[in-house]
Formats: C-alpha cells, sequence, structure tokens
C-alpha cells in the first residue's frame, strides 16, 4: 500500500468518525434575549443588486408606466405600460431603441424608474422592486436594481429558502435576520463595479418578486431591522445548505475568519440526529470515469494556477490526505505521471467538480479509486452535506424549527456569543 493509499485509507476512517460525531449530542447554545435591544436607529438603507454584469443588451419594461432619465435625473424618454425597450450598447456608452426601432442619443448610464413607487420595474421575464440603474461596464453593459433593504430580503429569503410550511417560520425568520446581518456587514462589497451585491450565489440570491411567497415576506415582516452583532456590529453571518452534522470552523473554509462565533459545532438533538438529515443533500453520490476527471483537472487545476507545467499526466490516484477538526478533508492528491499536485482545503471543491459542471457538495467525502495498468480508471466520492460549512446551516435551522426552536435559539446556536439587535 502507497503512502498516499495509506492516507486514504484513513481518510475513510475519518469520515467514519464524522459519522460518529453526529451521534454526539450538540453543545448547549449561549444565552437567548427575552427580546431585542435596539441599537442607534438609523434609516432604512437601500441596496443596489447587480442583476446582470457584461450584457450585450437588456430589455426593460413593466405593467406600469416608467420613466428614463440620466442620473442627474434629465428625462430620456417615458415607457407606457407593456412596452419592452431595449438597452443597447452604443460605442462606450449605451442607448435606448424603442419597441418602433427608434435609437436614443448615446449616454454613460440611465435609471429606470416606476412613475408609482408602489409599481414594478421588469427585465426579461422577472419583475423587481424599486428602479434599475444600467451603467456601461467593460465589457457590456451592468443592471442594477436600485431596492430598499426590506423589500430586497424578502425575495432573499424565498430564494435562499424555497418555499416552506408554516411550522419551519422559524427558520425563515433565522435566514432573514442572517440575511440582513450580511447585507448591512458587506454593503458597498463591490462599490468599485457601481452595486453592492451580485443577485447569486457569490452574495445572496435573489431573484426578486419571483421568488417572493408569503411566508418569506413574514418572516422579513416579523424581523424587522434585526441584526445579529458582536460588540455593536454586525457579525460575518456566513450561511449555506447542509453541514452533515457539524459545522466547521471559519478557517477551514475562508483564510483570516478567526471570529470566535465561526467555530464548529455539532448540529445534532439531543438524541443525536443530526438537525439537517432531513436534507435531500445530506448524503451524495459522485463519479467519474478516468477519461472525464482527466479533463476537469486538466482544466480546473491550470484556472487554479495549480498546474504550472501546463500538462497534467496521466492521474494515477485521487486520495483525501488529513482530515479538520470537523472531518473535512484538508487536502487533495493527485498523484500524475508527472508528479504530485496537492491541493488545500478551500480549493478542493472547485478542482474537483462534477461531470455536470458543479463544484463538489462538500469537503466531507471519502474517496474509492479503480485503476488499471498505472493509471485511474474511476472514480466515486461519497459524501455528506452541501456547501462550505461555516456558520448557520440553512436545512439545520429547518430541522430546529420543527423540533420547536424560536429563530433566536436557532440564531444563538449558529454563532455563539453573539447578540441580537434591531438597527432601524
Amino acid at each position: 500500500m502507497s503512502p498516499r493509499r495509506a492516507a486514504g485509507a484513513a481518510a475513510a476512517v475519518a469520515l467514519a468518525l464524522v459519522a460518529s460525531c453526529i451521534r454526539q449530542e450538540a453543545p448547549p447554545a449561549g444565552p437567548v434575549p427575552a427580546q431585542v435591544p435596539e441599537t442607534a436607529a438609523g434609516p432604512e438603507p437601500q441596496v443596489r443588486v447587480a442583476l446582470q454584469v457584461g450584457a450585450t443588451s437588456l430589455v426593460v419594461g413593466g405593467a406600469a408606466p416608467l420613466t428614463v432619465t440620466q442620473p442627474d435625473g434629465t428625462p430620456i424618454a417615458r415607457i407606457a405600460p407593456g412596452e419592452a425597450w431595449r438597452v443597447v450598447i452604443a460605442g462606450q456608452g449605451l442607448a435606448l431603441v424603442s419597441p418602433t426601432g427608434r435609437n436614443t442619443d448615446r449616454f454613460d448610464a440611465l435609471s429606470i424608474i416606476p412613475e408609482d413607487q408602489a409599481d414594478l420595474v421588469r427585465a426579461g421575464r422577472r419583475d423587481y422592486r424599486g428602479s434599475f440603474d444600467v451603467l456601461r461596464d467593460r465589457t457590456g453593459l451592468t443592471l442594477i436594481n436600485r431596492v430598499s433593504l426590506e423589500h430586497y430580503l424578502e425575495a432573499v429569503v424565498g430564494g435562499e429558502m424555497g418555499r416552506r410550511e408554516p411550522g419551519e417560520m422559524e427558520a425563515l425568520r433565522a435566514q432573514a435576520v442572517a440575511s440582513r446581518t450580511y447585507a448591512l456587514r458587506n454593503m458597498g462589497r463591490w462599490r468599485t463595479e457601481g452595486f453592492d451585491f451580485y443577485a447569486t450565489v457569490a452574495d445572496q440570491v435573489y431573484g426578486g418578486v419571483n421568488a417572493e411567497n408569503p411566508l418569506a415576506l413574514q418572516a422579513v415582516r416579523d424581523t424587522r431591522g434585526q441584526v445579529v452583532t458582536l460588540g455593536g456590529a454586525p457579525i460575518d453571518a456566513f450561511f449555506f445548505s447542509t453541514c452533515g452534522g457539524r459545522t466547521a470552523d471559519g478557517t477551514e473554509a475562508f483564510r483570516g475568519a478567526t471570529q470566535p462565533y465561526l467555530r464548529s459545532i455539532a448540529d445534532v438533538d439531543r438524541s443525536g440526529v443530526a438537525y439537517c438529515s432531513i436534507s435531500p443533500r445530506f448524503h451524495w453520490r459522485d463519479e467519474w470515469s478516468g477519461d472525464a476527471l482527466q479533463a476537469i483537472l486538466t482544466r480546473t487545476l491550470r484556472d487554479a494556477g495549480l498546474l504550472t507545467s501546463g500538462r497534467l499526466g496521466r492521474i494515477r490516484d485521487v486520495s483525501a490526505v488529513g482530515r479538520t477538526a470537523s472531518g473535512r478533508v484538508a487536502q487533495l492528491a493527485i498523484a500524475t505521471s508527472y508528479g504530485e499536485i496537492v491541493v488545500d482545503g478551500p480549493r478542493i471543491r472547485r478542482v474537483l467538480e462534477t461531470t455536470s459542471g458543479d463544484i463538489l457538495r462538500s469537503n466531507i467525502f471519502q474517496l474509492s479509486v479503480t485503476g488499471q495498468g498505472g493509471q485511474l480508471t474511476r472514480l466515486v466520492a461519497d459524501g455528506m452535506g452541501a456547501g462550505h460549512g461555516v456558520g448557520m446551516c440553512q436545512w439545520g435551522a429547518v430541522g430546529r424549527a420543527r423540533a420547536g426552536q424560536q429563530y433566536r435559539e436557532i440564531l444563538a446556536a449558529y454563532y455563539p456569543g453573539t447578540d441580537l439587535q434591531r438597527f432601524y
């Protein structure tokens, strides 16, 4: 047995230990405040969400009349109800094209605003609250939805958590507070690009009015202005899908994430069952043929800057090397005819991409390798959980809500030592 194969066997034992950790009772959560104290009150912020970046053209309109202006408010055009206008690239700027094909002058940027503030704006087939800004970016057009934070959260909670049952409302309330905290902590993250957040998993999933649902709206309204804090400031409220029974320390996924509230916890009930065992992603399996893995790793290792020779060589073996304190794979060793390549934990999920083009679900897995003639012919990963593992487990929150926990208890469990405060 080669040293790497021995390490792989040890990794399999370690995965079994992870499963056994799920049978241990979770540590008690920190004190849960009876009510949420006020902090220095301020107005509800607006956020700028990038719906598209680098688009070649955009289709905008709405069911109600819209006004198109320059950023300083100078009128450009009026879009009648039901009309669809296009925004196109015009040199270093942009222009509007009416349904009849008439082009406006060229502008550096424009705003599209409902004449009645309560009406919606539409991009493609999706409706949004607030207004649109359109900017000329380096490669095309950026479409930005300018919207109040609470309306933004109504769509985020619906997008992140999907449609839930009334008995899971406390999980939605916990998600609303976590998402609000994330937004306030990261406001202006992309200010050099002209917006605050992407509408994707790069920040938080945001689908506009189409993503809203009654329970998500209620959860946001029930927790209006509430934020998870430490020392009076919003925390780094990381969250993810499914922990597999234990969350990860912050530094397992994010360099520098040493905050005391981002520590690994056993996320199980009193009988030792993982709260997120109800998740469809609690157990999973991915498989690669030798040829498929060769093509994927050649591309992903090059993208990660780990394929310095330019060629991967024949893959002989892939093994998990070492485990973190939470039982996740610490390093991935790829043995090739040109030598060994080691991938560290935070990059494993992107390097070991699935055949469908998705990143690996989590870093909790064990590998089975089949080879012939000194070359890998098949790789199988049996794993648990989905996501980076740091902070709040969304399916765990659902399980905790079903068990009768209130959203304050849920947040205190996933972000130990923090407080809840009302910011507006």
